[in-house]
């Protein structure tokens, strides 16, 4: 069986402080799913970070995946946007 290709684009922000990388690092890792490409930054104290993942062999849907990210990070203070890939670029032409 062939693996379909989702990539999906994540993104954090949110007051800065430790373990955040971490924390939704680590919630990928245990939904078996990907960082292909990761940017963090600090702006004016707010964290900032997006990834482009590959979601393929996640372990839940892909509409739990936000979810699932957010639940990871509630105690950090910060929030998690999951878009699909496409929908991310269709909303850069914009």
């Amino acid at each position: 069986m062939k693996t379909v290709d989702m990539k999906a684009v994540v993104s954090v922000i949110g007051k800065d402080r430790t373990g955040i990388t971490a924390a939704v690092a680590g919630a990928l890792a245990r939904l078996n799913i990907n960082i292909e490409d990761i940017s963090q930054t600090i702006m004016q104290s707010n964290f900032v970070m997006i990834m482009l993942v590959d979601a393929s062999a996640a372990t839940v849907s892909f509409d739990k995946i936000g979810e699932e990210l957010q639940s990871a990070v509630q105690p950090l203070g910060v929030t998690v946007h999951v878009q699909h890939e496409d929908l991310f670029h269709a909303m850069q032409r914009v």
